[in-house]
């Protein structure tokens, strides 16, 4: 049965991934970024979205789930780091996510059900050195979700995708060389950088009646590297 779902951002990578993905299995895909970008060329149009203004979405009556994309690489050794850092990373990544979750409730909850999926990171359960603000930021959202999935408990189901580092335009900085991408992927257990395809799988599993059963969970697509440790 077709779905319709709401992804905040979506103009790269991931939700890009996601978008194409929804698109193709024929779901209805409504959109909020902030600038029409490649999603208008798949026809979808984005209403405007700012994780750091406040947020007004017009949106029919009934959404089956929201997937909020936006978010920050922000690395820095923890001395460098000043308190605008933190806080801009809070805005996008948990503020950013409230408002937009705020807005679609009436929406979501008007659904028979609903399934909202948010983004941590590996920096959360994995403690990195330089990421102490999004990690902070991130494991707000992952507090948040825990919350939320309680909250709105049996109608809305709410989920959490930490991955590991993954070939977005976000990561660019950090797989901008053969060298550099080499050391990334030796890093995980797996031996290899997700994709922007795999995570928009998981994201279509978890928008799915097929995760029925998940509320409240922190998904790891990370390459082993939480959980892993392999002797050489």
């Amino acid at each position: 049965m077709s779905r319709s779902t709401l992804l905040i951002g979506g103009n790269s990578g991931i939700g890009l991934a996601t978008a194409k993905l929804l698109l193709s299995r024929g779901d209805q895909v409504l959109a909020a970024a902030r600038t029409p970008g490649p999603l208008a060329q798949l026809g979808i149009s984005a209403q405007p979205f700012d994780a750091l203004e406040p947020v007004f979405l017009e949106l029919p009556p009934v959404i089956d789930s929201l997937v909020y994309f936006p978010g920050t690489i922000s690395l820095k050794p923890f001395h460098r780091l000043t308190p605008e850092d933190f806080l801009r990373d809070f805005q996008v990544n948990v503020l950013g996510a409230v408002n937009a979750i705020q807005a679609a409730l009436p929406a979501l909850k008007a659904a028979p059900s609903a399934s909202i999926v948010l983004f941590s990171t590996i920096a959360v359960a994995q403690g990195m050195p330089f990421h102490a603000s999004i990690a902070a930021a991130k494991g707000a959202i992952e507090g948040l979700a825990r919350s939320l999935a309680a909250e709105l408990a049996p109608k809305i189901r709410v989920n959490v995708i930490a991955p590991s580092l993954t070939d977005t335009p976000l990561a660019s900085q950090l797989l901008n060389s053969d060298a550099k991408r080499e050391a990334a992927a030796k890093r995980h257990p797996l031996q290899r950088v997700g994709a922007p395809d795999e995570i928009a799988e998981l994201i279509a599993f978890l928008l799915s009646d097929a995760s029925r059963s998940f509320s409240g969970q922190i998904l790891r697509p990370d390459g082993g590297l939480s959980s892993l440790r392999l002797f050489s």
